[in-house]
């Protein structure tokens, strides 16, 4: 059997709530660059929605996470908690306007599988919006650099941007949108960075892509 990458979370969720104590303006630096894509209203999910840090505060009601002790936090924040995989969505066909995946893309074991999913449950002309560590960024070099010393990155599989637009193509997604910000070290940064076009330059990069 599969050892699924969630596992680390679960046994680990309060040390996952640290960071984003620690690292405030980071998150609210991707948290910027997520609330950019999403389109103004209509009913979303999250997919991997760990505690609900994203979807808590952009309004989203849904979030599927493999992680029980990940979903009790996320519900505390106000979240319709499913507990679930990504590659096996519990929801029928085209039901959401939109649906965003954070930081998940790299801790699941069929990421193909995942969009192909996301598509079927995506109304038609729908967006996703993926954001991720960019592999090639000066960020993902360092994750990967360390990654052996990380409980929650040690089984994780990191993507460039150029692999993830492959992934959302080879999965029906059309019309991609891309923006990037976390262009320093994490601990160097103090502020919210501003949110640049495209990708290459940030380690946090995030892609709007189109169900056709």
């Amino acid at each position: 059997m599969t050892r699924h990458k969630s596992t680390p979370f679960e046994a680990h969720h309060g040390r996952y709530e640290e960071w984003f104590r620690r690292h405030a303006a980071a998150y609210y630096s991707e948290l910027l660059a997520v609330r950019v894509m999403l389109p103004c209203q209509g009913w979303g999910v999250e997919i991997g929605v760990g505690t609900g840090r994203f979807a808590a505060p952009l309004g989203i009601k849904v979030g599927l996470d493999p992680s029980r002790a990940m979903l009790a936090d996320a519900i505390e924040r106000g979240i319709f908690g499913i507990q679930g995989i990504a590659e096996a969505l519990p929801f029928k066909d085209l039901v959401f306007d939109y649906a965003i995946v954070v930081t998940t893309i790299c801790f699941v074991n069929d990421p193909q599988k995942m969009l192909s999913e996301t598509y079927r449950v995506l109304k038609a002309g729908a967006p996703v919006v993926i954001g991720f560590v960019d592999r090639a960024s000066m960020l993902g070099q360092h994750y990967l650099a360390h990654q052996a010393e990380s409980v929650f990155y040690r089984e994780a599989r990191f993507y460039s941007s150029l692999e993830a637009e492959k992934l959302l193509k080879d999965s029906g997604f059309i019309d991609l949108a891309w923006a990037q910000t976390l262009s320093k070290p994490l601990n160097e940064i103090q502020a919210v960075e501003p949110l640049c076009d495209g990708h290459g330059q940030g380690g946090f990069v995030v892609v709007k892509a189109i169900r056709s």
